[in-house]
């Protein structure tokens, strides 16, 4: 008798807790976290728009910073993935540029033929971009292959101007913690429910005849 008077008070005490008070708690929790995991994500954007700004500025000392400060905050927040990360266009195509004028500048007869290829293309493209270097690329490859101007050109490499920083799973921060408050609301709604079915079924079968 004495077991079955505490699994009634369990009972009680199970369903004075309402379950629509915690699913309106849980709610608002989950608006909360989605509201920080969304302002998380948009200071990644700012800060990636400000690697590409400086970057088109031609400013590598700022360049550096601001990637810096974008994977210290990346690393540090969640839900702040980069996608396909952020590609220095511009700071390629300077070193491109740079490569050509050198090769341009050189005495032997393969510089010369560079710097030809450079008044071929210069009239067409106001600015470098990769038509512009596709067209230097072109007009080398009319000239004898045995030359090998085209690999002869220091050219830098297209993926080392490719950063991606990793967000983590979970982070510390107040979307972390809304996001671990609302999975404890959740798992609160789930336990009271089990609690409620099993301590019924226990007052049912076990003590049905009592």
């Amino acid at each position: 008798m004495v077991n079955k008077k505490k699994l009634k008070f369990e009972l009680k005490r199970l369903q004075d807790i309402k379950t629509w008070q915690l699913v309106i708690l849980f709610i608002l929790s989950v608006f909360v976290a989605a509201t920080f995991l969304r302002l998380n994500n948009i200071g990644m954007v700012e800060r990636r728009t400000a690697v590409m700004t400086a970057d088109t500025a031609g400013d590598d000392t700022v360049t550096q910073n601001r990637l810096y400060d974008l994977q210290r905050y990346v690393t540090s927040h969640m839900n702040t993935s980069m996608g396909k990360g952020v590609y220095l266009e511009s700071s390629y195509k300077r070193d491109v540029e740079i490569a050509y004028t050198e090769a341009s500048k050189d005495s032997n007869p393969n510089g010369n033929i560079y710097k030809t290829v450079q008044e071929v293309c210069a009239p067409k493209f106001t600015t470098w971009s990769y038509a512009y270097i596709k067209c230097s690329t072109d007009e080398l490859a009319k000239y004898p292959a045995s030359s090998n101007l085209v690999s002869s050109v220091n050219l830098p490499k297209a993926e080392t101007y490719l950063h991606v920083f990793a967000s983590p799973l979970w982070s510390s921060d107040f979307a972390g913690w809304s996001v671990v408050v609302s999975g404890v609301i959740l798992i609160m709604i789930i336990l009271r429910f089990i609690g409620v079915i099993i301590l019924r079924m226990l007052l049912k079968y076990r003590y049905k005849n009592i």
